[in-house]
């Protein structure tokens, strides 16, 4: 893997992509905070060593390098999931990239159900805790010590810090925000009503199917994470109706002006 990764680094340095400070992964539908990078470089992932190829229809699948906020960042607009039959150190390596080429700050979204029902759709969850159940880890296999630790600690997997910091900007801007426990499902069928029962016994609050393996990988090297769910729809198992996927991409829009500004005011504060 190192190999890989040191391949992948000096390709991207060649580029142009020079000291970033900060990481972004944009999950469905919420590609328009791109809009706002000054961009300087902008790499398809077909064209990145080693990077898989998003296979989603509604992800950009390319890398953008610029300015947000005075600071320079790095965005992955549209990201790689297990479902789509990558392995999890797969799904994960531009996240060793990142933290290869000099950032410290990781910022992620998704869009998730709620499976909490006092979350209204289209609005924005704070992660404060996850859990995962995904077939595996992508830590699993043998440690590379130069990455980080064999047993990393994950009692506080999103940094407290960014996450006092995001509440204090919503409540300046107006951004009704809630906080919750996020848990990665693997997809990409969505959940039944027995799996949301037992979501909602699992202790969680929304359920989608990405973040977890990118936050253990951002944790095991020491990396400061924060990330938002944009809630898309509600589980509600004793009123469940089939999924429309444009209701879900809907309702991400209606919620991304919030993300945008509030993602914006947190690198401005960094």
């Amino acid at each position: 893997m190192m190999e890989k990764l040191n391949e992948t680094v000096s390709f991207l340095k060649s580029k142009g992509v020079e000291k970033p400070e900060i990481g972004i992964i944009l999950g469905t539908g919420l590609g328009s905070l791109a809009n706002d990078v000054n961009v300087e470089i902008t790499l398809d992932y077909k064209d990145i060593p080693h990077f898989p190829l998003s296979t989603v229809e509604f992800h950009s699948g390319k890398l953008l390098y610029g300015e947000l906020g005075g600071k320079k960042v790095l965005v992955m607009n549209g990201r790689f999931h297990f479902y789509e039959g990558y392995t999890l150190q797969e799904v994960t390596f531009p996240v060793r990239v990142m933290k290869m080429l000099g950032i410290n700050y990781l910022l992620v979204s998704n869009a998730a159900g709620a499976v909490n029902l006092n979350l209204p759709k289209s609005s924005l969850m704070i992660i404060d805790d996850h859990i995962n159940m995904l077939p595996g880890s992508p830590l699993v296999g043998k440690n590379l010590d130069e990455l980080g630790p064999r047993f990393p600690d994950m009692s506080r997997p999103y940094n407290p810090g960014l996450i006092s910091l995001m509440e204090k900007i919503a409540a300046e801007k107006g951004i009704k925000i809630n906080k919750g426990v996020y848990v990665a499902w693997i997809g990409p069928s969505l959940e039944t009503r027995a799996e949301y029962r037992f979501i909602k016994l699992m202790g969680a609050d929304a359920v989608g199917m990405s973040t977890v393996p990118e936050v253990l990988v951002a944790n095991h090297m020491g990396m400061k994470v924060a990330a938002v769910s944009v809630i898309t729809d509600q589980g509600d198992p004793d009123n469940l109706h089939p999924v429309d996927i444009d209701d879900i991409i809907r309702n991400a829009m209606i919620a991304e002006k919030d993300l945008v500004l509030l993602f914006e005011s947190l690198i401005r504060e960094l």
